[in-house]
This record gives C-alpha cells, structure tokens and sequence, in this order.
C-alpha cells in the first residue's frame, strides 16, 4: 500500500492544502457522479456509490498523490453501450450488469498486474487515445441533447441521429429548453465571477431549487426523480450464463482504455509535481478500486482527469485528498439524497455536455498532420471509427490498431549498413556521409528483435543490401550486429541463420555474429548449429569482430608470403593494415 508510506511521514503544513482540494475536489464530483450515473443508465445514488470505496481504495493502493479515481465519461460511455441491449429495459438487470461488467473489468486488471503488464500503458498510444476520447465526446454529447431539449431518441447510432435532427428539432419541449439554457447561464457566470468556485455544482443546485420551488414537473420538466439514500445493500447479480459471457471482451477493452487514459493523467501529474508512477502497481489499484466500487452497487471507474486538474490547482499534496472527498460524499449519498429528486435531466445533461466538451481537442488530432503522418491517420481512423460504427467497435479497433502498429515495428523495422568514420568509431552509412564502408566488410544491424514473423524479412534485408555493397566491392565478410536483434530462442531464426550461412558460403563469405555471445553460443549448442572456424564465427562485440577479422586476414597473407606466393599488390595491403 504506497499510500501508507505516504501517510507514515505526513507533514503538518500539508493538512490545510489538502483538505482545500479535498473539498473542491468534492464540490466538483458530486455533480459529475450524478450525471454519469444518468449516462450509465442507473439511480444517481449509484454515482455517488462508485465515488466513495474507489476512492479510499486508491488512496491506499495508488502510486499517484494527486490523481482522482471515480466516474469517467468514456468509462460510463462504453458501459451504457454494451449494457443497454442486453437489459432490455429492465432497470434491475441492467444494474446488475452494470455491477458484474465493473467486476470482470476490476479482475482483468488484477490479471494485468500479476502478469506485470503495466507496459501496456504505452500499447494504445496517443494518437489512438486522441482519437477515441474525440469521438466518445461527440458521441455523448450528441446523446446528451435529447435531455436538453426534451425529446426522445429513436435511433441507435451517431449518424442516424443527426440525420434525423430537424424532424427531432421540432419535437423540443420549450421547459426542458429554457432550463437547460437557466442551467448553462448559471454555470458560466459562476466561472467568470468565481473560477475557483465548483460551477457544476452551482449550476444543478439553482436548476433543482428551481423545480422544486415553481413545481415545474407540473410542466413536464423530467427530473432524476427519488434517489434511494443510505447504505449501499449488497446484492449478488442473478442471469444466465450467457449473458455473462458477452460482457467478457467488452470488460477487457474497457479496463485496457480505462488503464491508459488514468495512466496518461497520473504520469502528467506526477512529471508536474516531482515523482514517479508504477505502472504495475496502478493496474493494481485499478482493478483493486473497481472491485470496491462493484461491492458497493456501483460502476467502473478510471482516473478522472478534471477532478485531478481541481486536486492539483488547489495544491493537493498526498491521497489525504482522496479520503476527504470520499468522506464528504459518502455523507451526501447516506444523509442528503433527498434534494437531489429534484434536479432535472436537462441540467445533469447540460453538465455531460460541458464535461465532454473538454475532452475534445480536434486541433491536436490535426497538428499531427504535419508531424507525424502516420500518427495522424491513426487518430483520424479511431475517430471516425467510433463516431460511425459505434463507441465498443470502436475501441476494439483502436485495441487491434495498437496491436498492428506494435506488429508492423517488429515486422518491418529500420535497418542499418555499418561502416567507420574518421575517428575509427562505428556508425550509419547515410547521406551525410561521416562514415564509409570498410573494404571487404559488410557490417548490418537490424533494429527490431527476430522472431518467426519477421525472420524472411531480416534474411531478404540483409542478401539485398550485401548484394549492393557487394557490387560495388568484393565482400569476403559479413558482421550481425547481434545486441538488437537476438534477444530470444527462436527455432524458425535460427533455421533461417543457417540458410544465410550456407549461402554466403558458396560465395566464399563468412558470416560473424557481434554480440550476446555466451547467450548465442547456448543457442547454437541447444540447436546443435556449429560455430567457429567450420561454421559461423561469434564475437563479443563489433570492434572486436573488426579486430579478429583483421588480424585473420593479416595471419593468411603472412602466410602466402611465408609460402613465397607473393606480388606487390600483397605487400601493399600489408603495409596499409
């Protein structure tokens, strides 16, 4: 528990900082926990339930001081989507899916860290992330209008939806307008009169007293309607089997997305303010805070990037801020749900959309046009994906478009021709030309570790680019650089590493590998391939293959000259060796 650690040496002039952000911090969560409860498609009381022992669970278990767990819009996104056909319209068994797909993620996460898998942090990178956090935004915000301007949905999907938007425009319910507009007034006079103050929570209080004090239900304005308090009954989810089993896949994308966008937010925060994060222990304290939040009736949860922004602007100094927020809401949920029957959909709407708003950065997606092409079009793809064939598509996709742009760097690499430069130091051939090639040597690295997909590739590089040195002068040997690419036994590579040898053997070349040589040398005896003199040479290092095919070059003229088989031509390269 990193989090102990932290508390065992807490200082005193850290408590006032913290408990000022514990309680914006809480300001801006209870708000945030009620709308994606709506989002979600449960009673608000279940936002404020995924907020309480998630966020104590962390504090314990995270190795972030300032990062903030709890309802996530891509998070309550995915889940809504994957959970809504399958419920049917039975509130109940869609809670009780919500709470079996919050566990399935929790373990999967737990499975992450045994098997230390928090690398995987960095396998969806960002531009897929961009990509999809861009498209779950316009998506819930597209969604999120119904609420506002008092209509229902018939469609499914994004593209459906704004097809249909003059005939939906025309059904909008003038009440539910005119306090969703009250709603945003309210909300940005508070940011421009008070920044600091929690504005959400400002904006939905005013828009509930309102209901409440002109009854505008009489109107036909919705609202969240009774929000059932108090401690949080332990129920154990009661379907088939089957149903079980369409939520396995889903729960693995959501903890993959939910784990590398918390991990994005805890490593700006910890870069910001000085330390650093364990991406293993985080997978833990993922998992270990969705299990909680599960056992107390609620949802998944991730990192909450905005909450954490509050966390850090108000100098949040450890997970003490966590615990204080927890507790502040944990007294809402069980004492004071009362008023919260009265805040409208429209208002809770209005606060989706403005949350969703700040995931959208259309700007960065597009400066990577310039920077990296292949970034871009990535990004772009994820977008697209999930604003047209739905939010789960989507994700699955940026998974498999992760796993392609991780297989295509291994199997398609760069790749290096080695040569010296005047200081007698190995490096590129290229068009800068500081290095040249060493007369009879052809030195190649290949920058990607060979296993049995990549291994035609590495041998059709390598009898392509010797084939070019090779006509421009006699090459009576060729060096591997071994140290990047041999990093595992592979059957199908050492195979292949015997037909290289057998070819440039009928060309009277030699073939050496520099590097991993008491690891090579295990591999050769483990595969009974030869090694040394009558079969391939492996050195420790390039310098010193150099260096031993020199001095063998040098042991086999002064033979000939020993031999008398010499001309003035031998004596020449001789004296320049």
């Amino acid at each position: 528990m990193p989090g102990l650690e932290t508390f065992s040496r807490y200082e005193r002039s850290w408590l006032k900082d913290d408990v000022r952000a514990g309680l914006s911090v809480a300001a801006v969560a209870l708000p945030v926990a009620i709308a994606y409860a709506q989002l979600t498609g449960v009673n608000a009381a279940v936002g404020l339930y995924s907020c309480v022992l998630p966020m104590l669970i962390y504090a314990l278990f995270g190795t972030s001081r300032q990062l903030i767990v709890g309802p996530d819009a891509a998070t309550c996104a995915v889940i809504a989507a994957v959970v809504t056909p399958l419920a049917a319209g039975d509130s109940l068994k869609h809670w009780q899916l919500v709470m079996t797909m919050t566990v399935m993620t929790g373990f999967w996460c737990l499975i992450a860290s045994r098997f230390k898998l928090g690398v995987l942090a960095d396998f969806l990178s960002k531009p897929i992330l961009m990509g999809l956090l861009n498209g779950v935004a316009i998506t819930i915000i597209v969604g999120q209008f119904s609420k506002i301007f008092g209509f229902t949905f018939d469609e499914k999907y994004l593209l459906e939806r704004l097809g249909g938007a003059p005939s939906y425009l025309s059904q909008t319910h003038v009440p539910t307008l005119l306090m969703a507009i009250l709603t945003v007034i309210v909300y940005f006079l508070m940011k421009r009169l008070k920044p600091t103050w929690p504005a959400s929570m400002f904006a939905i209080a005013v828009s509930g007293g309102l209901v409440w004090l002109f009854h505008l239900t009489d109107y036909d304005v919705a609202v969240i309607g009774s929000v059932a308090g108090g401690l949080p009954s332990f129920q154990a989810p009661v379907f088939n089997l089957g149903i079980v089993r369409e939520l396995v896949m889903p729960a693995l994308n959501l903890a993959m997305v939910s784990f590398v966008s918390m991990m994005l937010t805890a490593r700006s925060f910890a870069a910001k303010n000085g330390y650093d994060i364990d991406a293993d222990k985080e997978f833990k304290a993922l998992g270990l805070a969705n299990l909680a939040s599960a056992l107390s009736q609620g949802f998944a949860v991730s990192g909450a990037d905005s909450r954490t922004a509050v966390n850090d602007a108000n100098g949040g100094k450890t997970q003490l801020v966590s615990v204080i927020a927890a507790v502040l809401i944990a007294i809402v949920a069980v004492f004071l749900t009362a008023p919260l029957e009265f805040i409208p959909s429209a208002a809770l709407g209005v606060v989706l959309v403005i949350a969703s708003v700040h995931l959208i950065d259309l700007n960065a997606i597009w400066g990577l046009r310039l920077r990296d092409r292949q970034a871009f079009y990535l990004a772009l793809t994820t977008f697209l994906a999930v604003l047209f064939i739905g939010v789960i598509p989507g994700i699955t996709l940026a998974v498999l478009l992760g796993l392609f742009q991780f297989l295509r760097t291994v199997m398609r690499p760069t790749d290096q021709v080695l040569g010296l430069d005047s200081k007698g130091i190995i490096r590129s051939l290229d068009s800068s030309d500081k290095a040249a090639p060493i007369p009879g040597i052809f030195i190649y690295r290949f920058n990607s570790p060979l296993t049995y997909f990549n291994a035609t590739y590495f041998k059709r590089r390598l009898l392509e680019r010797f084939a070019r040195q090779n006509q421009l002068e006699t090459v009576d040997c060729v060096i591997i650089d071994a140290v990047p690419c041999f990093t595992h036994l592979d059957l199908s590579v050492m195979a292949m590493l015997s037909d290289i040898d057998v070819l440039l053997k009928k060309r009277g070349v030699s073939l050496v590998l520099a590097g991993r040589k008491r690891q090579l040398l295990s591999w050769f005896e483990q595969t009974e391939m030869v090694s040394g003199d009558e079969g391939i040479t492996i050195r420790s290092d390039l310098y010193l293959a150099l260096k031993m095919h020199q001095s063998h070059i040098a042991a086999n003229e002064a033979q000939k000259l020993d031999s008398g088989h010499t001309d003035e031509s031998t004596e020449i390269v001789l004296t320049h060796n």
